[in-house]
């Protein structure tokens, strides 16, 4: 069904044209004039201008003539991590690979890719199906930038579908948790270190006392805290005046993300009381929780078309956040699908020709099964 020449060769095309956070102007350009070859109706949304960048987000329509069948989205972004500029993909035993010294972007070439090969083989199979949307974000990889910028009014989809996701094609991912970021700066007292260290109160001792009394790491099977960076202090002769810690809380339930931010923020203040000092404390949510069930439509669609093809679906969660949450958090349902990418964000990544033809087949398979709901 799937051209495998074809994809293989996008596949190397696409990875050579660099692309990074904020300048996919190039690879943008180079979709837009695929997709209107395709017959595609194709605009480029303003999210670049919000976040400084050289392109939008991209979104092509293919009207279905099956007129009942729920308009569905397939979506994938056009940034990539560093090393990710000059790359110089290989094919060894069916799998590609960089040459080392770069990343594949496997992570996200892949899912664009499969995306257009699945349009492609619709129109030469005339396999009927509903209204479908491609949609291709900007700064994914950059704090989720394209698709918070992303005007929800240019997609009428009633589910998106992400090929973003680690794990073979048949892998299902319908939940990922919503993450906050603290951002904690304690206000220690200077003083001179040899001299009069009495005098002072130092940020950092105030922050490991909080520390020591936090629960970190996996609190359960939802939740997870992190505290990533501390800086603080300038000299060894200074007792440390100010200290900046960077926290992350995640989890798929509201009222345990929340329990744990308030008991992180609770050590803090309580610490900073028992030293006489204050600190200053900043929370931002940076993206929500999805949590489609395995009875929601746009979940049984998966279900479907991974077991047409003959595999076994595999429904797991995430502790990774998405473009998926964003849109979520926007009302449109999302699934993240596993497309097959190995390794990502190192030098050792990969693809295999075989998975990357699968996702193709189940960007298809998925547009049928949507064709008779």
């Amino acid at each position: 069904m799937v051209n495998q020449d074809r994809i293989v060769q996008e596949f190397l095309e696409l990875v050579q044209i660099d692309s990074a956070p904020g300048q996919e102007r190039q690879l943008a350009d180079a979709l837009k004039a695929k997709l209107e070859a395709l017959g595609l109706e194709v605009v480029e949304d303003s999210a670049g201008e919000a976040i400084d960048g050289n392109a939008g987000n991209v979104i092509a329509r293919l009207p279905g003539k099956v007129k009942n069948a729920p308009t569905i989205a397939f979506a994938a972004h056009m940034d990539r991590v560093s090393p990710g500029f000059g790359i110089k993909p290989q094919v060894k035993d069916g799998i590609i690979y960089s040459d080392g010294t770069t990343i594949l972007a496997a992570d996200d070439v892949a899912g664009i890719v499969q995306m257009l090969e699945a349009v492609r083989v619709l129109a030469e199979q005339e396999i009927e199906h509903g209204d479908i949307e491609l949609l291709f974000t900007i700064s994914e990889e950059a704090g989720l930038q394209g698709a918070k910028n992303l005007d929800r009014s240019l997609l009428r989809a009633q589910a998106a579908y992400f090929l973003d996701g680690g794990g073979d094609v048949g892998t299902i991912i319908p939940a990922a948790p919503a993450q906050k970021k603290i951002t904690v700066k304690v206000n220690g007292v200077p003083a001179h270190a040899g001299i009069e260290p009495e005098k002072g109160v130092s940020a950092i001792v105030v922050a490991a006392d909080a520390i020591t009394r936090m629960n970190l790491g996996r609190i359960d099977e939802e939740t997870t805290c992190n505290i990533g960076t501390i800086r603080g202090g300038v000299a060894t002769n200074i007792i440390p005046e100010e200290v900046v810690l960077l926290c992350e809380v995640r989890s798929r339930n509201e009222q345990k993300l929340q329990a744990q931010v308030d008991h992180m923020v609770n050590e803090f203040e309580n610490a900073a009381t028992r030293f006489g000092v204050s600190v200053d404390i900043d929370i931002e949510e940076s993206y929500p929780a999805m949590n489609l069930s395995e009875d929601d439509q746009a979940v049984q669609l998966v279900v479907e078309a991974v077991k047409a093809m003959g595999l076994t679906p595999n429904l797991v969660p995430t502790g990774g956040g998405s473009d998926a949450n964003i849109l979520v958090g926007k009302g449109l349902p999302s699934v993240i699908l596993g497309i097959g990418m190995e390794k990502v964000h190192s030098t050792e990544e990969s693809i295999s020709i075989e998975q990357l033809v699968a996702g193709a087949e189940l960007v298809v398979a998925i547009a049928q099964a949507a064709a008779k709901v």
